[in-house]
């Protein structure tokens, strides 16, 4: 199946072929879906913070900040823009040369409301000698798209999210980077004016983004009185995934060599595992708003990490109560109740386990990594959503899960997922050390039965390809997980340029 060439190309990826064998195994045996208790909902899995607790938590908040403590926001930014112009791509390339559905009409008719027109009308005015208003009013609807997407243009179609104009201010348009770097210096600044951000990004698009954060750093730094420390890693060729073919066998090019893949962003449980911080902010590069509405997001990522520290200072205090074996009974009652009320582990046995088992569970529970997750209300967004599941000891815990790792052909299960209240848009905090202040190996927390396996094509001939578990799903599986409502207002992904157009990016 490999061969002694093969060998040496999995050495050089820093890839083993054990790893290659349990990848193709896989294949052959797929992932099984999850046991599911019931979807996460407030009073049940998810909680909601109340007027009177938003102070306590935000006081949280600010007094960490005043700590020594290392912050660190986490951006995955390495997706391209190619699918968010999906739908103008297809108009470029078809019959039809006059704007048809009301997608390609809603982009022509509010063209003027992008944060990118003014470019955009340059490179018009230099490629074509017109206006992009001249070229509407003489039907030249597809120069105007190829001048936005293809690289005689702008192109856009081939540059990463993250650099995209996508908002107007008076003074300046900001990318989704900007717009990050301003969040940071918002809720994620120590007490000095620190504010640690690190994005991952495609090799191919590294050097733009250092290049734009170049650009940037001066006139943030002034504006918000902070000292930016901006990192960049991208996804380790190691992490990446053997492609099969039909009979599950490696899939090879025409020179015989075996067709990797990247392995989604789960592999970036590698990135985020290098990085040295306290406490992780975690937010896609995407969902980011105008400074007219940013009040809402960071009061509630104030509130998540307030949760955070407070829980976390709680789970430090009964670990190190743990160390000593002559605990008495009632304390171990409290940390139970504490474990399963405000951490949502679930054990059905656990009044029958002796004292010693007793204390090895809450060690066990307690001693590992642990995240708030903001859950906005379904309102019919894309994306996973808050459940409690059984996991491989027993217990039933929080969990993030997307369509693939639940039984849609059992009728339970499927009705579970579609009375769903809540969703994830991605919005975590993150405490990635333990009690005694040493960094959790996060790769021992991942449930490597967790995956996804798609069909794509390569060279006109089908392919099966295998996703890594998800970074917030099967591969923080084994966290301390609490789900947090937030409100809806704080997420606003641009999915297709057309979400641009919303009042929520104008």
């Amino acid at each position: 199946m490999l061969t002694p060439t093969d060998e040496i190309i999995l050495k050089k990826r820093g890839i083993t072929v054990t790893q290659i064998e349990e990848q193709l195994n896989s294949f052959v045996n797929g992932f099984p879906f999850l046991e599911i208790r019931s979807a996460a909902e407030p009073g049940k899995g998810i909680v909601q913070v109340s007027e009177q607790d938003m102070p306590f938590l935000l006081n949280q908040w600010d007094e960490y900040r005043k700590s020594d403590a290392s912050i660190l926001k986490f951006v995955p930014a390495s997706g391209a823009a190619s699918r968010m112009f999906k739908d103008l791509f297809e108009f470029l390339e078809g019959n039809n040369d006059l704007p048809g559905n009301a997608f390609e009409h809603k982009f022509f008719e509010e063209i003027k409301k992008f944060a990118f027109y003014e470019d955009l009308n340059q490179v018009c005015v230099k490629n074509n000698g017109q206006t992009i208003d001249e070229l509407i009013t003489n039907k030249q609807f597809k120069t105007i798209v190829g001048n936005l997407l293809l690289e005689k243009g702008l192109n856009y179609g081939a540059l990463p999210k993250g650099l995209l104009k996508f908002h107007s201010y008076p003074s300046e348009v900001r990318t989704p980077m900007q717009e990050h770097l301003v969040e940071g210096a918002l809720y994620a600044a120590s007490e000095a004016g620190k504010v640690n951000i690190h994005f991952t990004v495609s090799k191919e698009h590294r050097a733009l983004f250092e290049k734009h954060l170049e650009e940037s750093l001066p006139r943030f730094e002034k504006n918000y009185n902070v000292v930016f420390s901006v990192g960049f890693s991208e996804q380790k060729p190691s992490t990446d995934t053997i492609a099969a073919d039909e009979n599950n066998e490696p899939f090879r090019d025409k020179n015989g060599e075996p067709v990797f893949r990247p392995g989604g962003h789960g592999a970036l449980i590698e990135n985020l595992n290098d990085l040295d911080g306290d406490v992780i902010f975690i937010k896609n590069i995407d969902n980011v708003v105008p400074d007219s509405l940013k009040d809402s997001t960071i009061t509630y990522k104030k509130v998540i990490a307030g949760m955070l520290v407070n829980l976390q200072k709680q789970c430090f205090g009964y670990l190190t109560e743990l160390e000593n074996e002559t605990i008495s009974k009632a304390k171990l009652t409290v940390m139970t109740q504490f474990c399963e009320v405000r951490l949502n582990n679930q054990h059905a046995d656990i009044h029958s386990l002796s004292e010693p088992e007793l204390r090895k569970y809450l060690y066990t529970k307690l001693n590992r990594p642990i995240r708030v997750c903001g859950m906005v209300k379904n309102v019919g967004e894309p994306g996973g959503g808050p459940f409690l599941t059984v996991n491989a000891d027993g217990t039933v815990s929080p969990q993030i899960l997307e369509s693939s790792q639940i039984d849609m052909g059992n009728p339970t299960d499927k009705a579970i997922m579609m009375n769903s209240t809540h969703f994830n848009p991605v919005d975590l905090v993150c405490g990635v050390k333990d009690y005694l202040g040493k960094k959790f190996n996060l790769l021992d927390h991942v449930d490597k039965n967790t995956g996804f396996i798609s069909m794509k094509s390569k060279n006109g001939k089908e392919l099966k390809a295998l996703e890594l578990p998800g970074l917030w799903n099967g591969a923080m599986s084994d966290w301390n997980t609490i789900f947090v409502e937030v409100p809806i207002d704080t997420f606003n992904p641009v999915k297709t340029v057309n979400d641009l157009l919303r009042p929520q990016h104008q």
